[in-house]
This record gives C-alpha cells, structure tokens and sequence, in this order.
C-alpha cells in the first residue's frame, strides 16, 4: 500500500462524512471514480483502511498519487470486469453512477467486488428541480447536479426511487440508506418514501448482493 500524507484528512462534505462512518475500520477499500482521493483519504487515516481507488481522470489520478494513495486510472463502464468477486469489503462509487453509460452493469460489478457496495446519487426528483422544469421550462442547475444541460457528464439523470425500484429490480438488498436535502441535512425518511423522494437532494445507499 502506498505510504499516505503525513497530514490529517480537511473537513469533506457532508455525505462523504456519513460514507465514512459506514465504513469499518481496517477494511478493503475501493473507491470507484475516487476524483482528487478526497474520501479514500480520510478512509485511510481515520479508519485505516486499505483503500485503493480508480479514475478517469489524469488529474484527478496525480492528485490522488500527491495524497499518497494507491490510486490508477481505470473506467468504471469497462475496468469493473477485471475485478475479482469479493475482493474488496466495500466498493464505494460516490456520485458517479448517473454519469457511467451502463449504470446497471456497474452497479452489478459493486456488488460483486465488494460485500457491501456504498452508492450515492443526486436527485433528480427534488422538489425544487421539478418545480424548475415546470415553472421555468428549462433543465435545472443545482449544487448537485450542477452543470448546463450542455456540458454535464452526467448521462442518466434518475430519482431516489428510481434508484430503490433499480435495486429492487436486481435483487440487490439496501441495508441503509441516508437521505440527504438542502443544507446537507438528513431527511428522516425511508428510501422508498414519497417524502425522501421530494426533498432529498441527495441519497446515499448500502448495499448488498441478496
């Protein structure tokens, strides 16, 4: 394993902070689209894990190698097969799935490298993005899905209980789940409540193989 930053981890957001505390300590981690290594590296110093990480991008993969992490590039849509079942105790793809061209391939590949897969998505069905689309007639920019329709890498744009139905589907069981809505607080609201659905911004899921 790669020999990490000597500094402490800075604050991260909100539901990176509640992937962290899913996580055991001294587990196998792979973080799947890991960016600049902001969450594997506080996996790796406050619950020192042996984290490895992928990504698309050069920069973020330099950025990652700076932090000390054992970090390569690699696709989520084609690298994910290369992997051996159950190699990993969490695979983690944080606000990624909505931008891969097959998410239900890749989240098939989650929960068979890992014991437990944890998946955060935005949400398109929050209330203010509906209300967007209706008052205004235009695709919304939020803090999550923040990009013009023009530019966004995101691919599939899906609601919290699109995600609950897709799990459903594949007979992949949500151990938890947190919703999260404006201000990074959590909605007191089951996963595959109306109520989650409307005013979370966000949804972060643990999951397992059934």
């Amino acid at each position: 394993m790669a020999v990490t930053s000597l500094l402490p981890p800075a604050a991260i957001r909100s539901d990176l902070e509640s992937i962290v505390d899913w996580v055991e300590a001294g587990s196998r981690v792979l973080d799947v689209g890991c960016g600049d290594g902001e969450l594997l590296h506080a996996l790796v110093h406050r619950k020192q894990v042996d984290g490895r990480g992928i990504e698309l991008s050069m920069d973020g993969v330099r950025a990652s190698v700076a932090r000390g992490l054992a970090v390569i590039q690699g696709d989520a849509d084609t690298d994910l097969k290369d992997y051996p079942s159950d190699g990993f105790d969490y695979v983690i793809l944080s606000q990624t799935l909505q931008a891969t061209r097959h998410p239900r391939i890749v989240l098939d590949h989650l929960v068979r490298i890992g014991r437990h897969a944890i998946v955060s998505v935005p949400n398109f069905g929050y209330w203010r993005v509906r209300a967007d689309l209706l008052l205004r007639g235009r695709m919304p920019v939020t803090d999550r899905l923040g990009h013009e329709w023009y530019e966004t890498p995101n691919i599939h744009f899906c609601t919290i209980a699109d995600m609950v139905a897709l799990c459903q589907d594949m007979g992949v069981t949500i151990e938890r789940s947190l919703i999260l809505g404006a201000d990074d607080r959590a909605v007191p609201a089951p996963a595959d409540s109306v109520r989650a659905n409307w005013l979370g911004v966000q949804a972060v899921f643990l999951l397992q193989r059934s």
